[in-house]
């Protein structure tokens, strides 16, 4: 491990210890006794149907890489397949240390560039924001989520009011989103160009830092020409929002696998309770989690008012669904390719420094 990533581990190491400090001050009268009594009520089928939804959300995947591949290889979404699950578990066990793995299994199997398989990452990332940002737009019209106590959060600061609240973040999302398409259009059309500018920029002082630059700048323009044809942007924006939708189904089916009042959380809420979990995944620590069970307990119990020994259960079955029901398939099928996720992650690791 690179030390970026320990120092960055250390810092998210210190950041859960604090928060779980913090949730264990305030939750001092919790009742482990009442916390198993409500997890001994949950429906398996529930549970079951949220494991076959995360499944087939990583079919789509699989199916969305393929249509980003259509301009530069022709490939099938059964080849596909193996990397998303393999890739999935590394980050579930690696933590952020494995975010790369899929590209990086995908470049290798393909036969293309660890960049131009970043690059469609990246792609892959400002979808996944969008059809939420999409999702999140739509939930805010519930009269539900209308009435939740931190759809407008105004905290005044030297007499200017800010709103923190679940609406203006939703639009702050909105707006990041469109950013992150407009610079992606921007190095899609005009790669050769920002490349040459960056090349002479740096080439009178630093030649071999100019001469990386241009070349990975025009590599990630390559990996950035994946939507080719108006039916192919279709088809991603139909896949992404379908694999959102399936994935709020996959928190509703679980919160309602329960008895009593999480049967009340609508679609709408789950959508908000699923944007508090990818929140909180960006405090991961390897096979443990604790930024997601974190958040997601957070706003079960602050958010929609669901006792704490209901909130921790539930918390957890969800990250153990979402997140963690890919391992045993990753493991059998990087096992069947003789693949070492340890070893593969230190393959990534020095691809991703040559990137750098």
């Amino acid at each position: 491990m690179s030390k970026k990533r320990i120092f960055i581990f250390g810092i998210v190491l210190v950041v859960l210890c604090l928060l779980i400090y913090l949730q264990a001050r305030t939750w001092k009268n919790f009742d482990w006794g009442v916390f198993w009594s409500r997890t001994d009520h949950v429906s398996p089928l529930g549970l079951v149907a949220g494991i076959a939804l995360t499944y087939l959300v990583y079919v789509l995947r699989a199916v969305r890489w393929r249509i980003f591949l259509k301009p530069v290889c022709k490939t099938t979404t059964a080849r596909l397949l193996e990397p998303q699950f393999i890739g999935f578990s590394a980050l579930a066990l690696l933590g952020r240390a494995g975010e790369m793995i899929r590209p990086y299994i995908i470049a290798q199997k393909e036969r293309l560039t660890f960049t131009s398989q970043i690059a469609v990452w990246s792609v892959e990332r400002i979808f996944d924001m969008g059809a939420f940002a999409v999702l999140l737009a739509v939930s805010l019209l519930s009269p539900d989520v209308r009435a939740l106590p931190f759809y407008h959060n105004v905290l005044t600061i030297h007499g200017i009011q800010i709103d923190l609240g679940l609406r203006a973040a939703a639009f702050v999302l909105m707006a990041f989103v469109a950013a992150l398409v407009i610079a992606c259009v921007v190095v899609r059309r005009s790669g050769e160009r920002l490349g040459q500018f960056l090349h002479n920029l740096f080439a009178g002082f630093a030649p071999k830092v100019a001469h990386h630059l241009r070349d990975k700048v025009r590599s990630f323009s390559g990996g950035l020409k994946t939507i080719h044809d108006f039916s192919s942007a279709m088809q991603l924006v139909v896949v992404s929002l379908v694999m959102w939708v399936l994935s709020a189904f996959c928190y509703y089916y679980i919160t309602h696998a329960y008895p009593g009042e999480l049967r009340n959380l609508t679609m709408a809420d789950q959508v908000v309770l699923m944007g508090s979990s990818m929140v909180g995944s960006m405090l991961q620590l390897p096979a443990v989690g604790g930024g997601t069970q974190l958040a997601t307990i957070s706003m079960l119990h602050s958010g929609f008012g669901i006792e704490q020994e209901l909130a921790v259960s539930c918390g957890i079955l969800i990250w153990a669904i979402t997140f963690m029901s890919v391992i045993p398939t990753g493991l059998a099928l990087a096992r069947r390719e003789h693949l070492s996720l340890r070893a593969v992650a230190e393959a990534e690791e020095k691809a991703a420094a040559l990137v750098e």
